[in-house]
């Protein structure tokens, strides 16, 4: 097969530079402005990969409203068909900028590892899929089928982006997306992110965390109850610090879809705290009590699990005002779960405190059977490079753009036994997996380009 006689390597520097170019571009979520309808750092990253994509030979589109961008290449065949590598240029917030060994948006080149906010959620591994193709057509193959990388721009988020690709452009007939681990993703669970709203305190004033899909890693505290709350807080043994006249409790940052992990949450330790020197505020009662440091939420919604894996509810956001209190909810349903059911009950619990729910968005779960051609040409392509026989398709409660189109999976680029760092201070991607997960990319692509329909 051709991907036995390809120089992977010999791409390996312009991977590099490639990448470092895109985390460079704080794509992170900002103020809309005219055709940047998520800021302009993230206006500017889409700008980079499109470019890039153009000076690898492929012919390349931008959204005239600036939602998303794509690059073909291939299609050779009068019956093409279309298939899709779906990544994402956004990303999460860097946090606590203190926990970075170097700047997040700063590229760091060492030990093997280029460290960045990024790098491995998404902007690494859809590079990857890209120079896969590059090292395809170098080496003299053509495509029968159209090739797209479809750049979304809002995936932290509301996936506004994809939703707008979706109204206006073609679907891809199979496709995959470079955003989970290998070997891949069948399944994905259910997710619901929505806001508990409730009265407000004359003498408790607090506004922590900010991103629904990420644990919080800190919480800090000003107020009346200072003293009372150092002195449970070392009895609870919970790490904070104090700073004048502030308490920083400390957690430890993840992506809430492994929150009960490698999590751990600050908001919920500072309202454990807090409900323990006697704040009786009813959004402080509930993250305390329903939820605590149990992110699989048994006492809210009962011990809920299945192939997908377990429930896991994530406090991502609490703000209390004079008027008001709300905490932002991320929650991931297994599959055989009916959201209906996680709906009724939090809007139960949450009302006997006094609490009002409202849904912020949602997403379906995704579920591709394991014996269809498309789930047989990305396995093969994954044992055939690695040799691996063991891995088996997995499932996650991570939500990826696989469950936007039709016959779509997450296929790497995180090999078995790595570590996942997405959403966390220093991430990072290891260099030789990237070069291998091109060369795995790459036999995927000539699988799926061998199917004459999906």
């Amino acid at each position: 097969m051709i991907t036995d006689q390809l120089n992977v390597e010999r791409y390996q520097d312009p991977y590099l530079e490639a990448v470092s170019r895109l985390i460079a571009k704080p794509s992170v979520l900002s103020s809309p402005l005219l055709q940047k309808p998520f800021g302009e750092g993230i206006d500017e990253c889409l700008n980079e990969a499109l470019g890039i994509c153009e000076s690898l030979g492929f012919h390349v589109f931008k959204d005239p409203d600036g939602y998303y961008g794509y690059a073909d290449i291939g299609g050779s065949d009068p019956d093409a068909q279309m298939i899709g590598i779906l990544g994402h240029l956004d990303v999460v917030p860097p946090g606590e900028l203190n926990a970075w060994t170097t700047p997040p948006f700063s590229p760091s080149l060492r030990n093997g590892r280029l460290y960045g906010r990024g790098t491995q959620d998404d902007k690494g591994p859809t590079m990857a899929g890209i120079f896969a193709v590059k090292a395809l057509i170098d080496a003299g193959y053509v495509f029968r089928h159209t090739i797209r990388v479809i750049f979304g721009t809002d995936e932290e988020n509301l996936w506004r982006c994809i939703e707008r690709y979706c109204e206006k452009e073609s679907i891809p007939a199979a496709g995959f997306t470079p955003d989970s681990s290998f070997p891949l993703t069948y399944a994905e669970k259910t997710l619901i992110q929505g806001w508990l709203t409730g009265p407000g305190s004359e003498d408790l004033t607090l506004d922590v965390g900010g991103t629904l899909n990420a644990v919080p890693e800190l919480a800090c505290y000003r107020g009346g109850y200072r003293e009372r709350l150092i002195d449970v807080l070392n009895e609870l043994g919970f790490d904070f610090a104090c700073e004048e006249d502030e308490i920083q409790i400390y957690g430890k940052a993840a992506h809430a879809a492994s929150s009960d992990t490698k999590g751990v949450n600050a908001i919920a330790r500072l309202c454990i705290a807090l409900k323990k020197v006697g704040v009786d505020h009813p959004a402080v009662e509930f993250v305390a009590e329903q939820i605590g440091e149990d992110a699989n939420a048994a006492q809210l919604f009962g011990p809920l699990h299945d192939e997908s894996g377990r429930l896991t509810c994530n406090i991502g956001a609490l703000s209390i005002s004079e008027y008001e209190s709300k905490i932002g909810i991320d929650i991931r349903v297994p599959v055989s779960v009916d959201k209906a059911d996680i709906d009724a009950d939090l809007r139960e619990v949450s009302g006997e405190y006094g609490l009002v729910y409202a849904e912020h968005s949602s997403l379906p779960s995704l579920y591709v059977p394991v014996d269809s051609p498309l789930v047989g040409c990305l396995m093969e392509a994954y044992q055939s490079i690695t040799g691996d026989r063991d891995a088996a398709p997995g499932t996650s409660g991570g939500a990826t753009y696989a469950r936007a189109i039709p016959n779509c999976v997450a296929f790497g680029a995180i090999l078995p036994g790595r570590e996942k760092v997405e959403h966390m201070p220093d991430e990072y991607l290891t260099v030789e997996d990237m070069m291998l997960a091109i060369r795995i990319y790459a036999d995927a692509l000539l699988r799926m380009d061998s199917v004459d329909k999906f």
